[in-house]
């Protein structure tokens, strides 16, 4: 049992020195925007850009469109398919593959192609319907993440004795699926929360292509006009990430807990 313990540390130190050594030391590099002396000059710099502000909040409120409305498309179709329609399964889960096959500038291309101004649907043509066009984009990029994550979820618990047991007691299909499944999957959901959140905030084609000022965009930018800035924008923006990530993890709790 000792050598097990000792096995396990060791492999533990080992996968987060994989992790925490790079980014150690990418924040040690961004303190030293003033020659001879370590400062946080760098990260001043970086938090009075205009361009950072915009584009960042920009960002920000996209991937918690693209969450929510990764939710609203997802558990239900992963639900129907689960509990009405099994044989249907193997398909779907192609389907949900196919944005990891297909690059995300082909994507962005054939949207391009089916909503520019000339279209039937020409979303390309405001900016309203550009943001809604890159938010789909979004949505479309996580779906795998998402839909595996609510997938499994779905398949811990037994979802037809929970639909039995609702319908018994007279509620309706969206009284099932929202008050009945949805809580008993916030952890599956949350996961696939945080992985879209992530994808969004940072994704640069989609964003660059429909030449929207996301926050992708902006890395690549910083990253190939300034030296030390772009550190401390990484170190920044993973940060901000996981703090975002941990308020939505807050928050799940919070309403778990009053119930």
């Amino acid at each position: 049992m000792k050598q097990s313990s000792l096995g396990a540390w060791i492999a533990f130190i080992l996968g987060a020195s994989y992790f925490l050594i790079p980014l150690l030391a990418t924040f040690e590099f961004s303190l030293r925007m003033l020659r001879g002396q370590y400062s946080f000059e760098a990260y001043r710099v970086v938090f009075e850009q205009t361009r950072f502000q915009e584009s960042f909040s920009y960002s920000l409120v996209l991937a918690l469109a693209t969450v929510v409305l990764g939710v609203l498309i997802v558990v239900p179709a992963a639900y129907f398919v689960q509990l009405r329609l099994p044989k249907l399964r193997p398909a779907v889960e192609f389907v949900t593959l196919l944005p990891l096959v297909i690059p995300a500038i082909v994507l962005v291309f054939g949207y391009l192609r089916m909503y520019n101004s000339s279209s039937i649907l020409p979303l390309t043509g405001s900016t309203l319907g550009t943001d809604l066009l890159l938010t789909l984009g979004y949505v479309a990029l996580a779906l795998p993440y998402m839909y595996r994550s609510v997938d499994t979820g779905l398949r811990a618990i037994d979802i037809r004795t929970l639909t039995e047991a609702a319908q018994s007691l007279g509620a309706n299909s969206a009284t099932i699926l929202f008050r009945v499944i949805l809580p008993n999957i916030r952890s599956a959901i949350l996961g696939g929360a945080f992985l879209t959140f992530a994808i969004a905030i940072g994704e640069f084609t989609f964003a660059s292509l429909l030449d929207r000022p996301a926050f992708g965009p902006y890395l690549q930018w910083i990253g190939s006009n300034k030296a030390y800035e772009p550190p401390a924008l990484a170190i920044m923006s993973f940060f901000i990430t996981w703090a975002v990530m941990g308020v939505m993890q807050m928050v799940v709790s919070g309403r778990r807990g009053t119930r």
